[in-house]
């Protein structure tokens, strides 16, 4: 969408970050996370039939699942989250990890993904885009749902370091569901408004560090938004997923 780029600009040129959104069909909108080294992730494209350039970012949460509506503002007590996975690959087993979310650090983003876990929303989900080094993102369905409403961002509180979970956004006030897992430190991120929500706990990221990485930048969002699961299994049978996910 070339009419944001303009404001994108504007937003980020403290940090010298260029965001680039456009649609990548007309179904769903593409959302943005820096790339490793700084730069916003604009130069990772792909042509459609009619040989359109297409940029594809690290998120289509603006174009999948039923609206949920505003998170609650009200800052609560820190609760876990656990992920039940399966690390695909070539010889598949399953795994856990514990997520201790701070409603403090986050109280919009906190709320939006506790009520999005209660409701089943990462059930089955694949973990679509792992880059070593720099992060491993979720939140698209595995069965295609209805459009998600966005939600205000929250201030940044807290660094982007190693371990802490985050919402991808398209600009400001734009999450929905997309999340990542920082696997380094990324204090880079902070001055761009990622605001994380969590941490990986309990010797977690010994489970993170497992996820599997070698479809990289491979997985299309626009046919995860439509297809689900048909789709991952089909072109990405070794993708790590979430099995299920729990409060508590």
């Amino acid at each position: 969408m070339s009419c944001l780029m303009s404001t994108q600009r504007q937003t980020y040129a403290a940090v010298g970050a260029l965001l680039i959104v456009c649609m990548v069909t007309t179904r769903y909108h593409s959302t943005f996370l820096p790339s490793p080294s700084g730069a916003r992730v604009s130069d990772v494209v792909a042509r459609d039939a009619e040989g359109r350039r297409l940029v594809l970012g690290l998120a289509a949460a603006n174009a999948v699942s039923q609206k949920a509506g505003i998170a609650k503002a009200d800052t609560e007590a820190d609760f876990d989250v656990t992920l039940a996975v399966n690390l695909g690959g070539d010889s598949p087993t399953e795994a856990s990890f514990k997520i201790r979310v701070h409603p403090e650090w986050a109280p919009k983003g906190a709320s939006q993904f506790k009520t999005l876990v209660e409701r089943g929303w990462y059930d089955d989900a694949g973990i679509f885009r792992v880059v070593p080094g720099f992060v491993a993102q979720f939140g698209l369905p595995g069965k295609p749902q209805k459009r998600l409403e966005n939600i205000p961002d929250d201030p940044v509180k807290v660094s982007n370091k190693k371990g802490t979970l985050v919402f991808a956004t398209a600009g400001p006030n734009t999450r929905t569901s997309q999340m990542f897992i920082n696997l380094k430190d990324n204090a880079f991120l902070d001055g761009q408004g990622f605001s994380p929500i969590g941490e990986v706990v309990e010797g977690g990221m010994d489970v993170v560090n497992k996820f599997y990485a070698g479809y990289g930048e491979q997985p299309n969002q626009g046919q995860i938004t439509a297809q689900g699961n048909a789709y991952l299994d089909a072109k990405f049978p070794k993708m790590t997923k979430i099995k299920k996910a729990t409060v508590g």
